[in-house]
């Protein structure tokens, strides 16, 4: 096995605790994810405390489950990759200080991770990366629009000013009475509505990349207490219809302009987000005309999982940006730092 580069990562960014092996970048020897969404629904929420709790209950065993799936030893792998942040702090350090426990024990180089670049690379285990690229970034803490001029490179050239999608979307649908998390639930109410409500598109400027779903949000909720308070019926179907229209309108609309005007040759889509049907079709739609390649991750590498952190550390380990032992948690990791 050791001609081969096997990665052991580990991510415990939010409230999933997850572990995989990766070999050669691309390949997934196994990824194993435990997710606490029951344990945080009846809060609406993740409640930090819980999450690192939780964490530190599963680590271990995850960590074993992956290794045993992939069929692979500690003196097998050629390093160890953690997400180094952003994150929750607490839950940041139960898979920092497990990879660095790991790497030392076993004197193996130690990766740090940014979780974003992750979500970026998630596309690299389907399908391989042609750069110049751009990359639509879409989940619960982060809208973002990304630039690579090659590997390992990372310029931000449009962010959220406010919530990032995933927040409005929790947001909304806390105020349409909805389970959390919100997204699959709006987005699945928004296939089955029709977008009859008169929602705002945030444009902001004429050549920003930047996105604000502040003001869309807000606007949500005021049309049903609107509503509610004059006795009309809500329709919340077309309620969602509508949130979700103006949502992904904006989106892709930002994301075809940006494509046109750094002329890349590959446009993917990453985070939490990308799992949402609506904004999977719109894009599909958008860019089949065009001679740009349009990647998109299958389900299960959209949602926080370890694999992705893999498929990042790999690039890392060729370019041998090795982290030291007094790598920590870092909740404000700065992306085009990386």
């Amino acid at each position: 096995m050791k001609n081969n580069e096997l990665i052991l990562a580990i991510e415990t960014s939010c409230d999933e605790t997850s572990a995989a092996v990766i070999k050669n970048g691309e390949e997934i020897l196994s990824n194993i994810v435990s997710s606490q969404i029951e344990s945080h629904k009846r809060f609406g929420g993740v409640v930090p405390e819980i999450a690192s709790r939780h964490h530190v209950e599963q680590i271990t065993l995850i960590i074993e489950e992956a290794m045993k799936e992939a069929e692979v030893a500690f003196q097998d792998l050629s390093a160890v990759a953690v997400t180094e942040g952003p994150g929750l702090v607490g839950a940041l350090l139960i898979g920092v200080n497990a990879a660095k426990a790991i790497a030392f024990a076993h004197d193996l180089p130690l990766i740090g991770v940014h979780h974003i670049a992750g979500h970026i690379y998630a596309n690299q285990l389907v399908h391989k990366l042609q750069f110049p690229l751009l990359t639509l970034v879409v989940s619960g803490g982060h809208t973002e629009l990304v630039y690579m001029e090659k590997d390992g490179s990372f310029e931000i050239i449009g962010e959220t000013r406010d919530d990032a999608v995933g927040e409005a979307y929790d947001k909304v649908a806390r105020t349409l009475g909805l389970p959390y998390p919100g997204g699959p639930h709006i987005d699945k109410m928004a296939h089955e509505g029709k977008p009859t409500y008169d929602l705002p598109r945030a444009w902001l400027e004429q050549d920003s990349f930047d996105f604000s779903f502040s003001g869309l949000k807000s606007s949500v909720i005021n049309n049903l207490h609107n509503k509610k308070q004059r006795g009309e019926e809500v329709i919340p179907e077309d309620l969602a219809a509508s949130f979700q229209e103006s949502v992904i309108e904006v989106l892709v609309t930002k994301t075809k302009k940006a494509q046109e005007q750094y002329g890349v040759a590959q446009v993917l889509l990453a985070g939490g987000v990308a799992a949402n049907k609506g904004l999977r079709s719109e894009l599909q739609r958008v860019f089949e005309p065009s001679e740009v390649e349009l990647l998109i991750p299958p389900l299960n590498l959209c949602t926080d999982n370890a694999a992705m952190i893999g498929a990042a550390a790999s690039i890392k380990f060729k370019q041998k940006k090795f982290a030291t032992y007094d790598l920590n948690g870092n909740p404000g990791l700065d992306l085009e730092n990386q």
